[in-house]
């Protein structure tokens, strides 16, 4: 059974771990790199994960209790999390989203998304947004299912000028 852990500071390890794995396996999936994050000192990562657990963002680490009994940081298999836009609260970002490859398409990803919609729409939010690169057309197909849709904005992805970011959006229920 998937357990949805919140991203906090007594997690952070566990956090970088998860994320660090994330960046090597789908790259040009996240506005960041794995050489510029696994720079970050432990003390950074734990800012960060304090910074993702308040009234204005929020982060949840997938769990796989079913395969670990153990809360290790392999044990982990996804990541999702979300920030309310600073200009309109009613909009929410959906960030940093990654299912590990021998959990995809098991449902890990609709959990995670659906723990997002949730939290947005406890704040008040009700568009949920994200933005995909060109080139990974399953989490495209995979945010389409779940009823996002493309909204028209697009932007060059920072990391490679040769791939596009589309922006998506769901409005929260």
């Amino acid at each position: 059974m998937i357990v949805l852990k919140p991203i906090t500071p007594d997690r952070a390890l566990i956090f970088k771990a998860v994320r660090l794995r994330a960046l090597q396996d789908t790259p040009s999936a996240f506005g960041s790199t794995y050489s510029k994050e696994s720079q970050l000192t432990d003390d950074a990562w734990i800012e960060r994960s304090a910074n993702w657990s308040n009234d204005r963002s929020t982060g949840y680490l997938a769990f796989d209790e079913e395969q670990n009994e153990e809360e290790r940081a392999d044990a982990y298999c996804g990541i999702a999390a979300s920030y309310l836009n600073e200009q309109n609260p009613q909009k929410a970002h959906l960030i940093s989203m990654w299912v590990a490859p021998d959990h995809r398409q098991s449902g890990v990803g609709k959990i995670l998304i659906d723990a997002i919609e949730r939290w947005a729409t406890h704040r008040g939010a009700h568009t949920l947004l994200l933005t995909v690169t060109s080139s990974n057309h399953p989490a495209i197909a995979f945010y389409t299912r779940l009823g996002f849709s493309m909204t028209g904005n697009t932007e060059p992805y920072p990391n490679d000028p040769a791939l596009i970011e589309y922006e998506m959006s769901k409005p929260t229920p």
